[in-house]
């Protein structure tokens, strides 16, 4: 959705347009005001027909027109009293230089103003038919007005005169040294139309041809002669599309007459030159759309650029004006912005018209054209300007005519003639007698004619009397009146005086003020510099406090890690040397218990009578007849509690890690390790020790006898923090295969009966009368246990 000023629906007639965009622009131009009109839009939305209109409908352009002379038309001056110079300025000739100027102009063969009284090309003639007489209804009646016209074009960035004589110039290629075109492609265009700039700082096409006009139909004439050489194509999107910008610019010069309402007041300071632009720009287009080749497509190029940089201006003198900002409006990037700066900088005012076709293709373009013309609004342009006073006299232009009315005899309009005062006078005196002496004796007749002159002569010397009595009077009136106005002028002298040093003094209160002004900016912009570089200080602390802060939160959190990690390895550590000190404990406790046990029985031995010798046994008769041992309960310590650790749940019963490396010896002892539910392996991984919660690896070494120990080391399978396996080691059995030391042995049977002379000290050796066996049993819960065996005695 999109706001404006005014829209008009598709029914819209030309005149309500005008009557809402245009007359107010006309009445400004009038009044001395400059005005420019545009008609925006995409390709074929009906630009050029909403500017000029159909036949029986003028449009924008005949009806500024025709307002324009209807309001002034009693009130032109004659060709050639205004004169344009080639400055964009004007001067005022006189009489005799213009009564020269139109004589050269009709001894010319073909003259360059059309004429009023030529017949008009039927081409326009019912467009310039308009019927409704509008005209401005307060005029300056003591003004004396001219128009000129003008009608430029601007085509691919170039400005070229629509109106000059010469014919009309192709574009060229460029020729080489070879006199052969340049493969290149480059083109060079027909010379353009320089912008200058005037001393009121108004932007101006140097050498434009600018035509004199007296009436609707010269002017539109003149149009439609520039509107025939305005470059038109044939493209996908309209049978006739413009393919550049066309600028018809009326000018109204107004100077006021004389303090006799007679002639042209020869002051240059008093005339007023205003203008009016009307602008049909060329539509915005796609070149996809359009099918665009070789020209056409940078002829498209460039109204798409000329259009965008008008945009671009508009949004920066809308920025500079939301903002309080003063960047630099890019004008000169093309010639329709530069050629109308001064508009933009608020010499006049300036409206828009934006023509929309309601076609669906168009709907993406509309939107863009829409949204432009609906920021231009936020744009404020228009200034008023002054009008420079002439201080004479209102009305004098009708008192001048009566007056010549008057020396003629009568009015011109033919009505019945009145008598002059010089009449009325003549009338009063008494009328002469017959003057003729037909007789010489005629005595009656002189003295009556001498009568009737005296008469007249006594009543001029009365008349006389009065006069110069009415000019004395009059004279003592002047004399009052002048002493009046003198005193009265004293007095405004005062006055003035007193408001002078009022002035003086305000003046001075004001450049006072001003530099007072002007050292608060001063101090307001070191101060604004000084809030700028400590919010920068600031800034940068402020971030100098957050990378640090973040610095130190990353060390806290390195330092918790840490410590974590060190409470657990502390407890970890702690954990196994308790372990590792109950073990040694009880190890050192079971050895001297078993060195008590031992000295026990050999004390026994060694004290018991020896009246029988006891039949040696032999391994074979072991091996047979199996040993019945007392299993004598070990003597447990005192020991302090083990601090269980998390292991596996056992519902499902232990499950073992058997352990063997394949270089194990086989020993093939009696005593083999057996272990139900084990997962044998012969190397630890980490799926095995995942699916078990007890581990046993077998290890084999040279003991110093030379013969094989095995052991047996066993541990607890637990879960570590980082979701992997961890074993600690509980305990370690040993298995060792000793062979008997070298002793007499007899090849004897098995169980011989021992000769009674046999000497005792045969059977007195420590395995013969130390049967005793240390065994160490597997998964006891208070850690490495012992049983001891003995053999009855």
């Amino acid at each position: 959705q999109y706001s404006f000023k005014e829209v008009f629906g598709t029914l819209v007639i030309q005149k309500e347009l005008f009557d809402v965009v245009a007359k107010p622009l006309v009445e400004d131009l009038i009044r001395g005001k400059n005005g420019l009109l545009f008609t925006y839009g995409v390709t074929g939305s009906g630009k050029t027909h909403t500017m000029t209109g159909s036949p029986g409908d003028g449009g924008l352009l005949p009806r500024c027109l025709d307002m324009i002379f209807n309001s002034i038309g009693p009130f032109q001056a004659k060709r050639f009293v205004f004169k344009l110079d080639d400055k964009n300025g004007v001067d005022v000739q006189c009489e005799v230089d213009a009564l020269l100027e139109r004589q050269k102009r009709d001894a010319m063969p073909v003259p360059k103003t059309p004429s009023s009284k030529r017949q008009m090309d039927p081409e326009f003639a019912d467009m310039i038919n308009v019927q409704d007489h509008c005209k401005v209804e307060e005029i300056d009646e003591d003004n004396v007005y001219s128009v000129f016209v003008s009608y430029i074009e601007i085509y691919n960035n170039y400005i070229y005169d629509l109106l000059e004589d010469s014919p009309f110039e192709p574009i060229k290629p460029k020729w080489n040294n070879c006199n052969t075109p340049v493969r290149n492609g480059d083109f060079i265009p027909p010379q353009s139309k320089i912008l200058r700039e005037d001393q009121n700082h108004n932007m101006y096409v140097t050498g434009c041809t600018e035509v004199e006009v007296k009436s609707t139909e010269e002017a539109f004439e003149v149009f439609w002669r520039g509107q025939k050489k305005r470059r038109i194509a044939n493209t996908q999107l309209n049978r006739e599309s413009s393919r550049s910008h066309g600028v018809f610019i009326i000018k109204l010069a107004q100077a006021p007459l004389d303090a006799d309402g007679d002639n042209v007041l020869q002051e240059k300071e008093q005339i007023i030159l205003s203008q009016l632009s009307l602008v049909d720009l060329a539509g915005s287009e796609r070149t996809n759309r359009t099918k665009a080749e070789g020209s056409r497509l940078r002829e498209a190029g460039n109204i798409n650029q000329s259009l965008m940089t008008l945009r671009t201006c508009i949004e920066v003198l809308r920025e500079n004006q939301l903002y309080g900002t003063n960047k630099m409006v890019p004008y000169r990037d093309s010639k329709l912005t530069h050629l109308f700066k001064n508009y933009f900088d608020g010499e006049g005012k300036v409206r828009m018209i934006v023509c929309v076709n309601p076609k669906a293709e168009d709907y993406e373009e509309s939107l863009q054209v829409m949204r432009f013309a609906e920021m231009t609004q936020e744009v404020e342009v228009a200034r008023p300007v002054d009008r420079p006073l002439c201080g004479l006299t209102p009305g004098r232009r009708f008192r001048n005519q009566a007056f010549r009315e008057e020396l003629r005899g009568g009015p011109i309009n033919g009505e019945t003639e009145e008598q002059s005062a010089s009449e009325m006078f003549l009338q009063s005196f008494p009328p002469l007698p017959s003057c003729e002496l037909l007789d010489v004796n005629d005595d009656q007749t002189l003295p009556k004619l001498i009568e009737v002159l005296e008469k007249r002569h006594k009543l001029r010397q009365m008349l006389s009397e009065e006069f110069a009595k009415n000019v004395l009077a009059f004279k003592t009136m002047l004399q009052e009146f002048d002493s009046g106005v003198i005193s009265k002028e004293n007095y405004i002298q005062g006055k003035l005086s007193e408001k002078e040093k009022t002035i003086a003094g305000q003046k001075m209160e004001l450049e006072r003020l001003e530099k007072k002004i002007k050292t608060l900016e001063y101090k307001i912009e070191i101060l604004e510099k000084t809030a700028t570089i400590y919010e920068e200080d600031k800034r940068n602390l402020q971030q100098e406090l957050e990378s640090k802060s973040q610095k130190l939160q990353r060390q806290a959190s390195d330092k918790r890690r840490l410590e974590a990690r060190l409470q657990g390895m502390v407890a970890e550590t702690t954990m196994k040397w308790e372990k590792e000190c109950v073990r040694a404990q009880l190890e050192m406790q079971n050895k001297l218990w078993v060195k008590d046990e031992k000295l026990k029985q050999l004390k026994a031995i060694v004290t018991e009578p020896k009246n029988e010798k006891p039949e040696r046994p032999s391994r074979e008769r072991d091996r047979q007849k199996p040993v019945q041992r007392s299993a004598s309960p070990p003597a447990v310590p005192n020991l302090p509690p083990v601090r269980l650790r998390h292991r596996r749940s056992r519902s499902a019963g232990e499950r073992w890690v058997d352990h063997k490396p394949p270089s194990n010896v086989p020993t093939e002892t009696v005593m083999q390790p057996q272990v139900p539910h084990a997962i044998t392996v012969a190397a630890a991984s980490e799926k095995a020790l995942a699916k078990c919660d007890k581990y046993m690896l077998t290890h084999q070494e040279l003991a110093s006898d030379g013969e094989i120990e095995t052991k047996l080391i066993k541990g607890d399978v637990f879960k570590t923090r980082g979701g992997g396996q961890a074993v600690q080691f509980t305990e370690i059995e040993t298995l060792k295969q000793e062979s008997p030391p070298g002793r007499k042995r007899r090849s004897s049977p098995l169980n011989p009966d021992p000769p009674e002379d046999a000497a005792d000290s045969d059977w007195t050796d420590v395995e013969t009368r130390c049967s005793v066996a240390v065994e160490m049993k597997a998964g006891s819960t208070l850690g490495p246990g012992y049983q001891h065996h003995a053999q009855p005695k």
